[in-house]
């Protein structure tokens, strides 16, 4: 039973970092229906969490692909005549063969599957010591990642069940039912998302990290669109990275992304290019009630004190600052270096990115400032 309900959890915190509800109540609801059911049947499995999880119909394509990323480790889930992938833990289970189409023959091939608990254990591997395979599966899951920032208050008012008096409305309604005032309208300021600006460091020291926060980027601009989410790379040279990140396709968008950035793997003048940013785009409004997210491990060989004023300067900015530093997570870590010395005093936030895990939470942390 134990390692059903750490299956489980696995399997709704996935669901979370792909913008599915799927709380804790609706996590033991999943276990309560499994309960009824053969957890074996990959049927079962998938029913029993389509019918509990998801709380909208926009959660389904994305309750989908989690289900067949972090089970079977495939990016779509079957045709309507087929099965959902095979679910495994300890044993391993052939999957159910689908009925072949009529006047034809029965597909061949092989189905590669994983285990579920192994993919529990993946999520917090530190993806620099990933294999190939297993990078392809962190790939696919951080693909199904939402990482959108927190709403905004705006000025405009709009309906709303709770609220200032709004005479217009209510005088019309008035007007309806026989100039009797039977109900009050009201309306509140209408609330829409912060701009969520990235910053990514592909310098030489974070080219293991760089790939997978690079796909997060792309998963975050995915979900948002480009007019909510800005992408840069820094390093010797700020380089804009919003446009090659919406290609739908993640490997056609590290491809594109790859070719416009002229200094991959090179030096670091965090400061320097920092100043860039502010002086040709945050200064102009992409960073102003922005939540900026800084992904570096802070190694700044250039002036340190210039990349503390231009800190200083972003936070008065932005609405948040978030520093995802990758190195955070080893053990006896400690921010001693020059640049993460000189950029902490204004930060909102300190997290890693170097796992999956990881970058789910700073999914979250992007989205909901009280997440720690």
């Amino acid at each position: 039973m134990r390692d059903i309900v750490e299956t489980v959890a696995g399997f709704a915190r996935t669901v979370r970092a792909a913008g599915v509800r799927a709380d804790l109540e609706r996590v033991r609801a999943m276990l309560a229906a499994l309960d009824h059911l053969d957890v074996l049947d990959p049927r079962d499995v998938y029913w029993a969490g389509r019918l509990t999880l998801c709380a909208d119909p926009e959660d389904l394509p994305r309750y989908d692909r989690c289900f067949a990323a972090y089970f079977s480790g495939r990016t779509a889930v079957p045709g309507p005549r087929q099965a959902p992938p095979p679910v495994v833990r300890s044993v391993r289970v052939a999957p159910p063969v689908p009925d072949p189409p009529s006047g034809g023959d029965a597909e061949s091939g092989d189905v590669r599957v994983t285990s579920a608990s192994g993919a529990e254990v993946l999520r917090h591997r530190d993806v620099s010591r990933l294999g190939p395979e297993e990078r392809a599966e962190i790939n696919r899951l951080i693909a199904l990642l939402a990482a959108s920032a927190e709403p905004r208050r705006s000025r405009r008012l709009v309906p709303a069940s709770a609220g200032r008096l709004d005479p217009g409305r209510t005088v019309r309604e008035a007007l309806r039912r026989g100039g009797e005032p039977v109900v009050l309208r009201r309306r509140g300021p209408r609330t829409r998302p912060r701009r969520l600006v990235l910053l990514v460091d592909v310098s030489g020291s974070m080219t293991p990290y760089a790939d997978a926060l690079l796909r997060f980027a792309h998963a975050a601009v995915r979900a948002s669109g480009a007019r909510r989410v800005e992408v840069f790379s820094v390093g010797t040279r700020l380089t804009r990275l919003t446009r090659e990140l919406g290609a739908r396709d993640p490997d056609a968008a590290l491809r594109a992304v790859a070719a416009a950035i002229p200094d991959w793997s090179g030096g670091t003048r965090l400061g320097a290019e920092l100043k860039e940013f502010l002086d040709r785009f945050g200064q102009r409004g992409t960073a102003r009630g922005a939540v900026v997210v800084i992904a570096s491990d802070g190694w700044e060989r250039g002036d340190a004190a210039l990349l503390g004023e231009q800190m200083a300067r972003l936070a008065r900015l932005a609405h948040r600052v978030v520093w995802a530093n990758p190195h955070k997570a080893r053990p006896g870590y400690a921010p001693l270096t020059a640049g993460m010395a000189a950029a902490l005093p204004h930060l909102s936030a300190f997290t890693s990115g170097h796992s999956l895990a990881a970058l789910e939470d700073l999914a979250r942390l992007i989205g909901d400032p009280g997440h720690a």
